[in-house]
């Protein structure tokens, strides 16, 4: 009976011990969810319906919004305020929050206008706002090979 208390409460604090060490884990500026799974050709993007088209158009956005603003510290996930000699203070971490809570309420409005507006776009235009996206994010790419 004894050793079944001194396990139950042994791994009571391992396991507490863990829940806070994870909150303290560094948060990358840039998430690791934002990517774009493949880069299209005009002559692809022609042979697909609108619908497709629509949430390519979607999720390129997304990882425009989710990059862009943070290219002066990285352009590719994984890179941390401490990674760059941020002080991972209190206020750091959560002015860090408050920017990912801010992003996140911007976007879920902009694919909101998106889902609903997008419908009436031309569909050459569409094409060529997908293509104007995947070269902007090709071209952060080798902004990150200069410096």
């Amino acid at each position: 009976m004894k050793m079944k208390i001194i396990f139950l409460s042994l791994s009571l604090f391992l396991i507490t011990g863990t829940a806070f060490a994870q909150k303290d884990a560094p948060k990358s500026i840039i998430s690791a969810k934002v990517t774009i799974k493949k880069y299209h050709d005009k002559e692809e993007l022609d042979r697909m319906q609108k619908g497709q088209l629509l949430e390519l158009y979607i999720e390129r956005i997304k990882v425009l919004v989710k990059t862009l603003p943070y290219i002066a510290f990285a352009t590719k996930p994984g890179v941390t305020m401490s990674t760059l000699g941020i002080p991972d203070t209190k206020d750091n971490r959560e002015t860090l929050d408050d920017e990912f809570e801010a992003s996140d309420i911007f976007m879920e409005s902009t694919v909101q206008f998106q889902r609903t507006m997008l419908p009436y776009s031309d569909k050459s235009n569409l094409i060529a706002a997908i293509i104007f996206y995947e070269d902007t994010m090709k071209a952060l790419h080798q902004y990150s090979e200069f410096h």
